[in-house]
């Protein structure tokens, strides 16, 4: 056992602890009910901050949640690392399919976590990964083996669209100057397949809203004879995608990244069961645009999903009514090279030209962001692949990721460096959805391989 595992050996208890502390706190940055907890748990991240070696941290207001700033600076000539996380979550709901609440973490053992799992909101998005780093700070300067300068940089509405991050980074990038960006909010293929995440999809999101009568309709004496706006909206969203689930928006696929034949026969060489796949979810099928494979449309291909549809009568029993609202949320995951505010007018052009008479159609932008690959040829990549080597024992693979963190592409245009996605999570740790988990031996191992991190890429550097 080396000195890292010693140190982690002789602590688990205390950083188990302190990350379930976190998790209590039930910081949901879309609902502003829950302001308070919000601010809370940015005053803990402050003082975790200063515990775990920074010499300076500070929270910074913004306006919208505070970002909390920490740094510790030992020598000017050397590299520094910026850390970005974040430390809002999302809404639990639905609240009756937890198995245990949200916000009172629980430790139980799964098939993929036999070593036990934090159940809780943010678990793994992004409480449980982005302290991690905290903790391997706290290693790194407690054991006097910090190689160089490390910031930090928390914020609290990355769940809403970080719309105040840009403004603080565009408005601080003399504080924010770094050599590289390090994360911790994407996954690997597993625990004994490790992998970086090399691209990130963009996001384009958008609530749509159709409006016919003036108010509610009895259904028996106005319905056929006036246009109902829930059967129209159903029937407008049914239209974006064609028998081949390509989505039927004009200009949608005009810049879409087209993958060359060798780089998607390296995607087909990770792990991947299909069958496995099919039981963890519960279907009998996969679904998704023609011609590509799964793992395909999950990560180099863009998609379009209605998140959210409501109106009319939901309540017990019956109401006949024919509705005076529909309304949906819809989200469009894009990929590099599709730039989100041009989609967005896109879908909202189209949307709207696609309206029956009879109605009226109002698109709602709410949030979205620009996709980003990072080459595995820069010297942070190498750095995190024999980081990697070091406590996993194997080479990772690098992989296009699903999700979206749309501020990375911002980073690099404002701050001029690149982002390297060191995840530890899996696919199957339910994030954003009920029963969200973190493995109790990812978050070990993430504090264990981060501090390799900064090792390596410090003499890489030179």
């Amino acid at each position: 056992m080396n000195q890292i595992q010693s140190y982690i050996s002789e602590h688990k208890n205390r950083f188990l602890n302190e990350l379930i502390e976190l998790l209590k706190i039930p910081s949901i940055s879309a609902d502003s009910a829950y302001k308070n907890d919000v601010l809370k748990t940015a005053e803990a991240i402050k003082i975790s901050l200063k515990k775990a070696g920074c010499d300076y941290v500070e929270i910074c207001k913004t306006d919208g949640y505070p970002i909390v700033y920490g740094e510790k600076i030992i020598d000017s000539n050397l590299p520094t690392v910026l850390v970005y996380g974040h430390y809002d979550v999302q809404p639990p709901d639905p609240l009756n399919l937890w198995d245990s609440p949200p916000f009172e973490p629980v430790i139980k053992s799964t098939e993929k976590h036999p070593d036990g799992a934090i159940f809780a909101r943010g678990a793994c998005d992004d409480k449980g990964q982005m302290y991690m780093h905290v903790k391997a700070l706290e290693f790194m300067t407690a054991t006097n083996q910090l190689p160089c300068n490390v910031k930090f940089m928390i914020e609290g509405e990355e769940e809403v669209g970080s719309a105040n991050l840009a403004t603080f980074v565009k408005n601080n990038q003399e504080k924010l100057k770094n050599d590289v960006i390090l994360i911790s909010d994407t996954g690997m293929i597993a625990n004994d397949v490790p992998s970086i995440t090399t691209g990130l999809r963009g996001l384009s999101y958008v609530e749509v809203e159709v409006t016919g009568p003036n108010r509610d309709l009895h259904s028996g004496l106005y319905g056929g004879a006036v246009a109902n706006p829930i059967n129209v909206l159903t029937k407008m969203i049914a239209s974006l995608h064609d028998a081949n689930n390509h989505i039927t928006i004009p200009g949608f696929y005009d810049n879409v990244e087209e993958l060359s034949k060798e780089e998607r026969a390296e995607m087909a060489k990770a792990p991947f069961s299909l069958e496995n796949y099919k039981k963890a979810l519960d279907i009998d099928a996969v679904y998704g645009e023609a011609g590509y494979t799964t793992n395909e449309r999950n990560s180099i291909r863009p998609t379009l999903d209605v998140n959210g549809i409501w109106g009319g009568y939901t309540g017990e029993g019956a109401k006949t009514v024919i509705a005076s609202k529909a309304y949906a949320k819809i989200s469009m995951r894009l990929v590099p090279h599709q730039n989100w505010e041009e989609i967005t007018q896109l879908f909202k052009t189209h949307f709207e030209n696609i309206a029956p008479k009879g109605v009226k159609v109002n698109v709602k932008p709410h949030h979205g962001g620009q996709g980003y690959v990072t080459p595995i040829d820069n010297i942070g990549y190498q750095a995190a692949s024999k980081a990697y080597q070091d406590t996993f024992g194997k080479t990772p693979i690098p992989q296009r990721g699903g999700g979206s963190i749309p501020i990375v592409a911002l980073f690099e245009e404002e701050l001029k460096s690149k982002t390297i996605l060191m995840g530890f999570g899996l696919d199957s740790d339910a994030i954003h959805s009920p029963n969200e988990h973190f493995g109790i031996w990812n978050y070990l191992k993430g504090i264990e391989t981060i501090p390799y991190f900064y090792k390596y890429f410090t003499e890489l550097s030179k």
